[in-house]
């Protein structure tokens, strides 16, 4: 029985005879991916061997490592059986590259060794410099007046909930201390990013005619906060795709989005994390009629792919170490370098496309758009199935942005004790699925103009249904029954 087959972290030796070369595979590894383990009683093929291991056998392998692996890394070391056949088992890890063999630097391709060129070595020396000069950990220009009390405050509540943090908020200059974020009176900039944003961050939003970026539809920038721009783009997103309503028996239908939120989210948080803050471009949503992209300025780290943390639990490369782990402590991210693998799982069960775009100057989530054959949503008002929300209703009309052409068609379930005319009741169904969502975003979710969705908000408000909590800008919409009640 083979027990695996040789890759980049896993090294095969047959015997005690090749141990110098299963050094040079252990510094080969380490520089590649920082961690990998190495069999000595295995063949190549990955079928055991066996060894005769006697007192000092494992002493020497782990002389060999201390005298011959520059840095010192400290392995674990042990014996093991594979399909009854004694052999040595090396696990080890380290952070501290560039590592030499022998005097010389390796690097792991595929499975074989390599020697470092003097230019890659060069080169390999001058990133590792540059991660250790973080951009999250530098001071920014901003200090405690220019934090925003009120995201703070926000944040340290969703770090209690989560767990993750065990203290409560007292003032921005201690909470900020304790999180250290401020220095000599200076904020770090991953405190600039979320509790700051403006003006160090942007994103750009646009929904595209068809397929290429020629024509617009619509686009928008908004300015703020990390936390707040992820609101912001999931809240665009959410509002300008097809919902499917599905009615399962129960009193209260569901709307299951074209492509899962949750992934979506996922992306998003991502693109903040990972991305490059010392670019001049951009955070991009676009919306086509084929597909969503959420790009961000941040290229992947060399030498990996995202099939690498698909298929292998990668260890994550953190460009923004500091501000990740703030992300952390609120459950925005969960474990590190998981992150792809649950955008592929949620696309997955939802049965969606996903795809990872490299780019010269960064990185993109591509969702492809489910092309939906209408003809099975023609009874959606009867059977209850239908693309609501932005999808197409009786008559299965929609267009590129997926907008419904006959607005009159499309099933409601709105609780009001009033009559109203189609046209509200649709303001108000689109209002039940996003309280926060514009005046222009309501617009285009019915098919109507800025005026005529206005006209009927300011009517529904008007006959008591509708009020608006807060101011324009941040505030919300609250439906009300008709007799007063939410």
């Amino acid at each position: 029985m083979k027990i695996g087959k040789e890759n980049e972290k896993l090294e095969f030796k047959k015997t005690l005879a090749e141990l110098k070369e299963g050094i040079i595979s252990i510094a080969a590894i380490l520089n590649k991916h920082g961690a990998g383990e190495l069999y000595f009683g295995v063949r190549n093929d990955g079928t055991p061997y066996g060894l005769d291991i006697v007192g000092k056998t494992l002493r020497d392998v782990s002389q060999a490592c201390t005298h011959h692996i520059e840095p010192k890394i400290y392995p674990e070391i042990t014996d093991v059986f594979v399909e009854d056949k004694p052999c040595v088992y090396v696990k080890f890890n380290g952070d501290d590259t560039p590592y030499y063999a022998f005097g010389r630097a390796y690097i792991r391709v595929a499975d074989e060794d390599r020697i470092m060129s003097a230019a890659e070595l060069e080169d390999f020396i001058l990133r590792k410099n540059a991660r250790k000069d973080t951009w999250d950990d530098d001071l920014s220009n901003k200090s405690l007046d220019d934090v925003d009390e009120e995201v703070l405050k926000e944040y340290l509540e969703r770090a209690n909930r989560a767990g993750r943090i065990d203290f409560t908020y007292t003032t921005k200059a201690d909470v900020l201390r304790r999180l250290d974020l401020i220095e000599n009176g200076k904020l770090k900039n991953a405190g600039y990013a979320l509790y700051v944003g403006w003006p160090l961050l942007e994103v750009q939003m646009a929904i595209f005619a068809g397929t290429e970026r020629l024509t617009f539809n619509d686009i928008q920038r908004e300015s703020g906060s990390v936390t707040s721009l992820v609101k912001i783009a999931e809240r665009y997103i959410r509002s300008y795709i097809r919902w499917r309503v599905v009615f399962d028996g129960s009193l209260e239908r569901k709307e299951i989005p074209e492509i899962p939120m949750d992934a979506v989210r996922e992306a998003i948080i991502n693109s903040y994390c990972h991305r490059d803050y010392k670019s001049s471009q951009n955070n991009e949503i676009t919306i086509h009629s084929n597909r969503i992209e959420i790009y961000n300025p941040g290229t992947f780290p060399d030498g990996l792919t995202p099939q690498d943390f698909i298929d292998s639990n990668e260890s994550s490369v953190k460009r923004n170490p500091l501000l990740a782990q703030l992300m952390y402590y609120t459950k925005d991210i969960e474990n590190f370098g998981t992150g792809l693998k649950r955008i592929i799982d949620a696309c997955e069960e939802a049965q969606v496309k996903v795809e990872f775009k490299l780019k010269k100057r960064g990185f993109a989530v591509v969702f492809y758009r489910p092309d939906i054959q209408y003809d099975d949503y023609t009874d959606a008002s009867i059977a209850g199935n239908g693309f609501n929300g932005g999808g197409g209703g009786i008559n299965g009309e929609v267009n590129t942005t997926g907008v419904p052409v006959n607005v009159t068609d499309v099933p409601v379930n709105v609780p009001v004790n009033v009559p109203v005319n189609p046209t509200m009741r649709y303001v108000l169904e689109v209002i039940m699925k996003n309280k926060e969502i514009t005046i222009d975003e309501i617009a285009t979710q019915i098919g109507k103009t800025h005026k005529t969705a206005q006209r009927n908000v300011k009517l529904l408000k008007e006959n008591g249904l509708l009020r608006r909590i807060g101011s324009d800008k941040t505030g919300y919409w609250e439906i009300v029954n008709g007799d007063g009640s939410d």
